[in-house]
């Protein structure tokens, strides 16, 4: 297996050493409990249609639980995560709550004792062989495993209107960064308003996220992943090239200073008024919500750069310490690890499944696409949503960005010894 992948295969084996002599603090008992709290921050659009859907679910199995949706509004948890630290803290956790596999679960959570062993219920539920192998270990601290996923995102995702492009010129995806560049000069040419759009609100995360797309397109993957291991420096030329890319994108925004959240400022793709998107494939789920045709509105391909490369992220359910309506959780956690609740959810939330056996007959033509990419595709994951990097670095990387931005995205060299001061922070 390829350094940095995650394949779509059961290895049992891998998860042996985990499974035998668990800790049986995740024992299922019977539902009695008459309430259940559920903290996300899938407030509107896809993301909301998609828990719905998982809701509706959970309430016919455990009708005699009030269902409480405690989501907090704001993209890849900016708001959800200050709030959720807060309750933590006071003693007030939610019975369940989001996080990302990777570092945000295991650094920012597991290692600070915040959460119970779930590796009982992967062993009851037959996790170890239905979740690939690598996935499992994305959640998993000294042998332990503390969250449930539910889905794979992709976070590489090039997002367009054939109406605007072929009105531009552009008749076929741009495989490499010099392609895109000459697109985007077709589009400014032609007229149109926002060659390239910029999600710059909620917390500066959206562009973070293009920025983290940028060092992956512009380095490659192992460069990019030599980020995090000390093997690639933060002020060397590799990020100084890739930083010189991101503001040359920008140029082509609204000089970096676009104050739209991520929703907003996508529309103007299904509109038209706007050349190329990066965003996760979350958009696809929130422009069919509007009502908006894959095909026909929009459409994809990996971003530019990154073809055969696919940078992944996955959302995953918790059962803090301390969650008061323990067995209602336990009860959640069993249906977002199912087959049944991963194929009800995501489809609507614009995501695969991360389970090995989903019914992709359920999914439409960019989620059957992404299954095949995740299957045969170099995997890499992403910064801005929690896999290579905790929460902590997380908030240091968007203030960073935002501090770019609002300096009006000339200071390559200021941008990338703050973010080399981050991740030293975080290693310390």
């Amino acid at each position: 297996m390829r350094k940095g992948s995650i394949r779509l295969i059961a290895a049992a084996s891998v998860i042996a050493l985990a499974i035998t002599g668990c800790s049986s603090s995740s024992d299922e008992a019977a539902n009695t409990d008459t309430e259940f709290e559920i903290f996300t921050w899938w407030a509107s659009g896809g993301e909301a249609a998609g828990l719905g859907a998982l809701v509706d679910l959970y309430k016919a199995q455990n009708p005699e639980t009030e269902f409480i949706n405690a989501s907090v509004a704001g993209g890849a948890g900016v708001n959800a995560k200050a709030v959720l630290e807060s309750r933590m803290a006071a003693g007030d956790a939610p019975d369940s709550f989001q996080a990302h596999a990777g570092l945000e679960v295991i650094a920012s959570y597991a290692a600070q004792g915040k959460l119970e062993d779930l590796t009982a219920l992967y062993q009851s539920e037959g996790w170890d062989k239905s979740f690939p192998a690598d996935l499992i270990k994305q959640t998993t601290l000294d042998g332990k495993i503390y969250s449930v996923p539910v889905n794979i995102h992709r976070a590489n995702v090039l997002w367009w209107n054939p109406a605007t492009a072929a009105k531009a010129g552009i008749t076929k995806a741009p495989e490499t960064l010099d392609e895109m560049f000459a697109d985007l000069e077709k589009f400014k040419k032609a007229g149109v308003k926002t060659p390239m759009v910029l999600a710059g609100g909620e917390g500066s995360w959206a562009m973070a996220h293009l920025l983290d797309y940028v060092l992956v397109a512009s380095m490659g993957p192992e460069k990019f992943e030599g980020l995090f291991s000390g093997s690639t420096s933060w002020t060397g030329p590799e990020v100084a090239e890739a930083l010189k890319v991101y503001q040359r994108l920008l140029s082509y925004g609204d000089k970096g200073k676009n104050s739209f959240g991520w929703g907003e400022a996508g529309a103007a793709i299904t509109k038209g008024t706007g050349g190329f998107f990066i965003m996760g494939d979350w958009a696809s789920a929130q422009w069919q919500n509007e009502g908006a045709v894959l095909g026909t509105d929009y459409t994809f391909a990996p971003g530019p750069g990154t073809v055969g490369i696919y940078q992944w992220l996955s959302d995953t359910f918790t059962l803090p310490v301390g969650a008061k309506n323990r067995n209602a959780a336990l009860a959640w956690l069993k249906l977002s690890g199912s087959k049944e609740g991963q194929d009800a959810f995501n489809p609507l939330k614009g995501s695969i499944a991360a389970r090995t056996d989903s019914d992709l007959s359920l999914y439409d033509d960019y989620l059957k696409s992404a299954a095949a990419d995740w299957a045969k595709d170099r995997l890499v994951g992403s910064t801005a949503h929690g896999v290579t990097a905790d929460n902590k670095f997380m908030a240091s990387m968007n203030a960073a960005v935002g501090k770019y931005i609002s300096g009006g995205a000339k200071d390559n060299a200021g941008l990338a010894k703050d973010l080399a001061a981050a991740q030293a922070a975080v290693v310390k």
